[in-house]
């Protein structure tokens, strides 16, 4: 099965990533939430998601943080992560680029551009 893990420290944001992924949930794709780079981690580690819509700013550990130790440190180089920002500075998207990040999409999104890369990374 596949999995999708939502990282976001805003309910109302892990909820609209939720909703927007949902239809996948018919092509049998497992979704999860975490509201901090802590919970994040600990997940990403039991469940093993293809694919990680990841937060920047967020209290605990931040998305770069989260990124950077689930590439590098934990070597889980397969999980694909997205990073979602509301900063769409170059040295943010070279910071991403650092840590591993697969993409980096600023806020605000189209919900409907997430369900398609969310289509494109699992092969749907």
């Amino acid at each position: 099965m596949k999995k999708i893990l939502i990282v976001d420290d805003e309910p109302h944001l892990r909820s609209l990533i939720s909703q927007a992924l949902e239809e996948l949930e018919d092509d049998g794709v497992e979704l999860f939430t975490a509201a901090n780079g802590e919970e994040a981690l600990a997940l990403i580690q039991a469940e093993l998601p293809q694919l990680v819509f990841l937060d920047v700013m967020m209290p605990k550990k931040n998305g770069f943080d989260v990124c950077q130790t689930v590439k590098h440190e934990l070597g889980l180089t397969d999980v694909k992560i997205i990073l979602l920002t509301a900063k769409g500075q170059e040295f943010d998207r070279q910071r991403g680029q650092q840590v591993g990040a697969d993409l980096y999409i600023t806020k605000p999104f189209d919900p409907d551009d997430l369900l398609a890369k969310a289509r494109q990374f699992l092969g749907l």
